[in-house]
């Protein structure tokens, strides 16, 4: 896992990396590598997996505030979850790439996400039923939108920014987030 870790981190693409070369760094025989591994796919969803559980425990941490605050505190675990991101960029990019042709890999991306989703969902469902989230508010769609929405604008702000703007991203989908559908005030009927 960690050969297949530094290939990434040196700018090899995941379909373009040989079970060969991740055998090559890492040392070891064919005979060893498949006496672990189903593949390089079953490498890649390993290694992802620690940093799966992580992202998930800090979305399930996060509890909705009070007004702005609210807002604020979202804006905080937003840059928790981009710096977590950046940190790992080379290996999400892996798992976003491989999960286009992998159905294994696509699994567990969907998995992941699907995690996420249902996590952003319950805490919705709970708001709404406190009174404090709009009762026209789906919950169901509103935390795809935001959650499989959030993902991508994540991995898309990752590649083109330098980090300097991780705050501002943060900020931004906190507001959105938050206005858009935790304290969204009730719309009329369309």
């Amino acid at each position: 896992m960690s050969a297949l870790q530094r290939l990434l981190d040196s700018g090899e693409s995941f379909s373009e990396i040989s079970i060969q070369r991740i055998l090559e760094e890492a040392g070891v025989s064919r005979a060893t590598f498949y006496a672990h591994f189903t593949g390089k796919s079953d490498v890649l969803v390993r290694l992802t997996y620690a940093l799966r559980k992580s992202l998930l425990t800090l979305a399930r941490q996060w509890e909705p505030g009070a007004g702005d605050a609210g807002a604020e505190s979202f804006a905080r675990f937003f840059e928790k979850v981009i710096a977590i991101h950046r940190a790992h960029q080379a290996v999400l990019t892996a798992v976003r790439e491989a999960a286009t042709y992998d159905p294994a890999v696509s699994d567990f991306y969907t998995a992941d996400l699907g995690g996420f989703d249902e996590a952003v969902r319950r805490t919705l469902s709970a708001e709404q039923t406190a009174g404090r989230t709009a009762a026209d508010l789906d919950t169901v769609a509103a935390s795809r939108i935001i959650v499989w929405g959030g993902s991508q604008a994540i991995a898309q702000h990752i590649q083109e920014d330098d980090g300097g703007g991780d705050t501002a991203l943060a900020r931004e989908l906190a507001r959105i987030w938050w206005h858009g559908a935790y304290r969204r005030p009730a719309l009329p009927p369309l």
